[in-house]
């Protein structure tokens, strides 16, 4: 059987230039070690293909796509229907939001605005559905909220709220969005999003360093320094899991100091 040496991963995923995730956790080299000295590329990271809330990943991914997109400016969007057009089946509910995004676009494209930026989701409960979108923010909340119409007459509620990050970033949002529901979500985003982009580090960090960081509980500060030019997210910015299998895994949660 061949041996594996067992080493400390430091993860960064960008998430634009405002917002910041870090992994570190045990790794093995069953694939390649980066090499001491030389600085790895950025890579792109692949979405979830299953584009709902049920897997963890996918949760993840989602929160990272809204931060790596909407943290200069937007709107979050709540649609909802009336009595008299209630859709029928999930699949006609999902074609209303679809038209009401082309309106959008076709509008942001008429003024010579830039192309329209989205994510959406779907929710779905026994006896109603609505859909939450984030988009960006050069229309006016007027016209946003003019547009969910059929034949120009209003098909439901509709409300645009400006985004207002806050000390997590948008981190209110997202998890409002991601909260289990008792009926059935999925999302979708436009294809022009900035991707999350990682770059890893296989020397930053021993394995006897990251059990007693693990264990000693370091503050806020230590981990700035660490990161110089971002703070660490108040309340769920740091979290310190220990697996049996493994060892510590450790992540970090920064928004980028002003």
């Amino acid at each position: 059987m061949k041996n594996f040496t067992s080493f400390i991963r430091e993860k960064k995923i960008y998430c634009g230039n405002d917002y910041l995730e870090v992994d570190i956790y045990p790794y093995t080299d069953s694939q390649k070690r980066g090499v001491k000295g030389k600085r790895a590329k950025r890579q792109k990271i692949s979405p979830p293909k299953i584009k709902n809330f049920n897997e963890k990943m996918a949760r993840r991914y989602f929160t990272q796509l809204i931060n790596a997109n909407f943290l200069t400016g937007g709107y979050h969007i709540t649609l909802t229907y009336d009595n008299k057009h209630l859709p029928k089946t999930l699949e006609d509910a999902e074609h209303q939001a679809k038209n009401y995004l082309r309106r959008l676009s076709y509008l942001k494209k008429k003024k010579g605005l830039s192309p329209l930026r989205y994510i959406i989701v779907h929710e779905y409960h026994p006896r109603r559905v609505h859909h939450h979108i984030i988009i960006d923010s050069d229309l006016d909340r007027d016209t946003v909220e003019n547009l969910w119409c059929k034949n120009k007459q209003p098909i439901g509620y509709v409300n645009a709220d400006r985004l207002q990050p806050d000390i997590g970033g948008l981190g209110a949002l997202t998890n409002y969005l991601l909260k289990d529901p008792k009926g059935k979500k999925r999302w979708s985003c436009s294809q022009n999003l900035k991707k999350p982009m990682q770059r890893t580090n296989d020397h930053k960090y021993s394995r006897r360093q990251i059990d007693k960081i693990a264990k000693t509980q370091p503050d806020a500060e230590f981990w700035e320094k660490k990161y110089p030019g971002h703070k660490l997210i108040q309340d769920y910015g740091y979290i310190a899991e220990y697996h049996e299998e493994t060892g510590w895994h450790i992540y970090l949660k920064f928004i980028k100091k002003e």
